[in-house]
């Protein structure tokens, strides 16, 4: 194929007047004459992050959808304006993916495609490859004449050499493993590594077969690494970013040490881009894990998030602000830094850098909603710039607006603009707006109890299509995963939206019982060899509560539901009590010691269970919050799901109950796939388990659904 690509879709053959007044979601409140179905569901379009033009006034982002009858996806390309004038830059064909866009100036885009890297100018139809890398890459991005991307590859190899290592024949398919973290999620280790490379962008020069060279050579700015080429450790960059002079880039990396699977220190390496000097160290004075670096607008300041505290995933990430050194050469001891907002009891989890270098924003877990906060980096000042639904990215606009992603749960996420003194949220896109016209997307509503220790508990609450106060109707209970996460104020694309169950004719309720985050870090910290105590303690309560306030809610039909964490807690519901009559428990954990044995992240268990399973002293914390411990009190049928790739819980963990169950004559059902990790990733995949999932709790429940559920 030649590297010059005609494309059938113009940046301004698709022009999309953005109407503003009702977004998608809330005209299905006055409107509302159809549920929200599972077809439904999986086509609606999924919005990407912003990507803002140089010049501050057009925003890049990718949509995809899910073509059910064509059983494909799409993921394309659009541009917006700053007054919502939409286009879409890229064709939408199904199966074909367009992404990573980026800005090669105000008036050229980049994006990459079938691994190949093209630019397009905005006033032309036809985009030119710049890139055909000899590997697959990710992460593209593009200063100062520039590009830096991650690629994985073989210890100090270049892209061709990591290449033709690979198409090798090799006689056997044995691998070899001399330490901890031999897996992760779902994929065994191998020698490959994702690596940080730069390339420099050249003059066009047109060669005899009409091809475009536009690069020159790679550069692998990680081989100077210390013990990064060692093929027995993991390495790997986690995230990187280029400063917007583009001489430096940030990049995280695990520390290199025999025993990954028991620590959590992660660092940050600074590295000048043309290849320079090497990596320096900033932040190894600290050994929690690092994250989410950020240049300030002058290249001279870093901005991360720290947890303080080795071995422990959720601890509170603090803001740490340190000098990047103008020439990154030879130092190989930490830089200075100091904590930003030290006192405050939320955890952030991205930041971005105003113009003047005085404030940073940040998206912060709070009480149930995902907010945008203004941060003073002096005094540590914060305000929030948002009250309700949920931030998933946010980018600075300019010095009087940034642009985020933003939904709530009766909202499908789309493109905003915040004003940051009136905090003012005004929607860029309505992507979704046309298919969800009249469609019931129903809104949560908050609800607070007394649950364990006497402490104030946070929940959820949508009410079910056609709801009628005089009638009653089952209830959902969705148990979120982590455990030290929360269901937020959100619009999920997931298996747990809330709305899926509403729409199905289901009172859907969410706890963010003790352990959750976002309710201040002592709550978080209380789930600690607590499993099974006090989150239990706030369902319960929590259920006892609704029931007493809310005569709509069957007692005598209610499920419940989670995944991960919230699938242990299934298990651990169904040894504890019989109020419900069906359960599902997705990628759940039967047997906490065996769990150690088999995960692959090990200070996940020992930090939350105190110690090691074959340690009298700890064994004792495994074992009492343990569902196998109570394996004679399961009597509540269950429907098990599980994938082949979970390597975080392992199938085992849903076939020994599936066993138990079925051994005792009590129905349940195994759901299994050989294709999914600890998540369903696969749209198809995700049809399937709505159907199965809907079918089960709706049988059990005596439920008529107000839709056919009929699966191809």
């Amino acid at each position: 194929m030649s590297l010059t690509m005609r494309k059938g879709l113009g940046i301004g053959a698709c022009l999309l007047h953005v109407l503003f007044g009702l977004g998608a979601g809330q005209s299905a409140q006055a409107n509302n004459t159809q549920p929200l179905d599972i077809r439904l569901f999986h086509s609606l379009k999924h919005i990407g992050a912003p990507v803002v033009s140089p010049d501050a006034t057009k925003i890049l982002f990718t949509q995809s959808r899910y073509h059910y009858d064509d059983n494909n996806s799409a993921t394309y390309i659009s541009i917006v304006d700053r007054v919502g004038l939409a286009k879409q830059v890229t064709p939408s064909n199904g199966g074909e993916v367009y992404a990573n866009p980026l800005w090669l100036d105000d008036q050229t885009i980049g994006y990459l495609h079938k691994n190949k890297l093209y630019k397009q100018r905005l006033d032309e139809e036809e985009a030119a490859v710049i890139f055909s890398p000899a590997a697959d890459i990710s992460s593209v991005s593009y200063r100062s004449g520039r590009i830096t991307f991650i690629a994985s590859v073989y210890p100090n190899a270049s892209l061709a050499e990591s290449k033709a290592r690979m198409a090798a024949k090799k006689r056997d398919s044995a691998q070899l493993y001399d330490n901890l973290w031999v897996r992760h999620w779902d994929e065994w280790i191998t020698l490959r590594k994702p690596t940080l490379f730069s390339v420099k962008l050249e003059e066009d020069k047109e060669d005899d077969d009409d091809e475009v060279k536009r690069v020159g050579k790679e550069i692998n700015l990680l081989k100077d690494m210390p013990a990064f080429h060692d093929p027995l450790l993991r390495w790997s960059v986690d995230e990187y970013v280029v400063d917007s002079q583009g001489r430096n880039a940030a990049f995280v990396v695990r520390t290199p040490e025999t025993d990954l699977s028991s620590k959590t220190s992660v660092d940050i390496y600074v590295v000048s881009i043309d290849g320079t000097g090497k990596p320096r160290l900033l932040t190894g004075n600290i050994k929690g894990a690092s994250s989410a670096p950020v240049f300030s607008p002058d290249g001279q300041r870093l901005a991360w998030l720290q947890i303080e505290e080795q071995a422990y995933e959720s601890g509170c990430k603090r803001i740490y602000v340190g000098n990047v050194p103008l020439a990154i050469t030879g130092a190989d001891s930490p830089t200075s830094a100091t904590a930003v907002a030290r006192d405050w009891d939320c955890s952030p989890h991205s930041l971005v850098w105003s113009q003047d270098g005085t404030t940073l924003y940040a998206i912060a877990g709070d009480k149930g909603r995902n907010i945008v906060f203004s941060v003073d980096v002096a005094s540590g000042k914060r305000r929030a710039l948002t009250e309700t639904g949920s931030a998933s990215v946010v980018r600075l606009l300019d010095n009087e607006n940034l642009v985020l992603v933003h939904s709530n749960t009766n909202r499908s996420s789309d493109m905003h603009t915040l004003k940051i003194g009136s905090g003012e949220l005004k929607p860029l896109t309505a992507v979704n707006k046309e298919a969800l016209e009249n469609v019931y997307i129903g809104d949560a509503e908050e609800f607070w109890f007394t649950g364990a220790r006497g402490d104030r508990v946070h929940g959820w609450l949508v009410k079910p299509f056609g709801f009628d106060a005089s009638k009653t109707y089952p209830l959902v209970y969705l148990i979120h995963g982590g455990p030290q996460q929360f269901s937020a104020h959100a619009f999920s694309n997931s298996q747990w939206n809330p709305n899926m169950y509403a729409s199905a004719g289901f009172v859907t309720v969410q706890v963010n019982f003790h352990g959750s985050s976002s309710y201040g870090q002592n709550f978080t910290d209380s789930i600690q060899q607590q499993w099974g105590g006090y989150p239990y303690e706030d369902l319960m309560k929590g259920l006892d509560y609704l029931l007493s306030e809310h005569g709509y809610i069957d007692r005598n039909r209610m499920v419940a539901l989670g995944a991960s964490y919230g699938g242990y807690m299934v298990n651990w519901i169904n040894s504890q009590t019989s109020r419900f009559c069906a359960l599902v428990s997705h990628d759940g954990m039967f047997s906490v010691p065996g769990f150690w044995y088999s995960t692959e992240e090990l200070w996940f268990p020992e930090h939350d269970f105190g110690g090691v399973p074959y340690d009298p002293k700890a064994r004792s914390h495994y074992e009492q919050f343990n569902p196998e411990r109570f394996a004679d009190n399961f009597t509540t049928p269950t429907l098990f799901i599980h994938g082949a790739k979970d390597y975080r819980l392992t199938t085992e963990q849903s076939l020994a109950p599936f066993t138990l169950l079925r051994r005792k004559g009590i129905a349940a059902r195994l759901m299994f796939f050989p294709d999914e990790n600890h998540w369903i990733t696969h749209a198809a995949n995700s049809v399937r388990w709505y159907t199965e999932v809907l079918r089960w709790i709706s049988a059990y429940t005596n439920t008529t659904l107000p839709y056919s559920i009929e699966y191809d």
